[in-house]
């Protein structure tokens, strides 16, 4: 992993314009109601680290951000935009499949479990996006591909399928093939919950390479101490509402709040 450097973590820049709103977000399953008014503001450069028990609507929260869940109510933008949806003379109507898909080109996301393509190589699984969505040439997709497994430590892997890799490093190849869509946002949705312990570590060294580099992320993990080093702000949810937000200090080592307290001290 010596391709990866840290360097001092950017600090958000709090006086622009938040590059996510979610405002009064709403979302149930029949008559389980699993978000309830949840409202967020994400700064550019900003690592928002969303921690709470599993059924919290963390997870949930994610996927509605790049409208793989749609929302029952309030609303949620990215870089000034309606996610999902367009206003149209007072309105609010969903978008085709289509401008979705246009829209999310903007927002990378890594899922818990890997999705890569079995038989495609690590190169070809990431080249894959870059050249038919964005209709990049195969020859810079693949040295952007190239560079991109070297910034995730696996210049020497590009050849390899999925199942000749190890858990850690399929998702460092799923970290890199977001990354090839030049995202503006990263959404981690617990991306080291799948892995064996020992190789946790090596994702959150990307992850943090990451936020030392300024991307915008939201990270739904229950690595406490990846949320205390790498996160801006730590959110705590539980029950579909937030129940406390603020520094990791505050919210990691001093919680206000009883579910708080009692959810850090069961997961440390």
């Amino acid at each position: 992993m010596s391709t990866v450097t840290a360097t001092e973590h950017r600090a958000p820049d709090a006086a622009a314009e938040p590059l996510v709103r979610v405002q009064s977000v709403r979302k149930s399953y029949g008559a389980h109601q699993v978000l309830r008014g949840i409202t967020l503001d994400v700064h550019p450069g900003e690592v928002l680290c969303l921690l709470g028990p599993s059924g919290s609507g963390k997870s949930t929260l994610l996927r509605c951000v790049n409208h793989l869940e749609r929302i029952d109510g309030g609303r949620i933008s990215v870089g000034g935009q309606l996610v999902g949806y367009r206003q149209h003379q007072g309105r609010i109507h969903e978008m085709t499949q289509r401008q979705i898909a246009e829209q999310r080109r903007g927002i990378g996301m890594v899922f818990q479990r890997f999705n890569l393509f079995p038989h495609k190589t690590a190169l070809e699984n990431i080249t894959e996006a870059p050249v038919g969505v964005r209709g990049i040439g195969k020859t810079a997709a693949s040295a952007r591909a190239r560079e991109l497994l070297d910034r995730v430590g696996l210049a020497d892997h590009a050849g390899k399928y999925p199942t000749q890799l190890s858990g850690g490093q399929q998702q460092r190849v799923a970290i890199a093939r977001a990354l090839a869509m030049d995202p503006e946002l990263m959404l981690f949705d617990e991306p080291t919950s799948a892995l064996d312990p020992e190789l946790v570590g090596e994702v959150l060294e990307v992850m943090r390479s990451l936020a030392d580099a300024g991307m915008t992320m939201i990270v739904v993990t229950h690595e406490i101490g990846f949320a205390r080093s790498a996160a801006d702000r730590v959110v705590f949810m539980d029950g579909g509402v937030v129940v406390e937000q603020g520094d990791p200090a505050q919210v990691i080592d001093a919680p206000r709040h009883e579910r708080t307290r009692a959810f850090i001290q069961s997961v440390l």
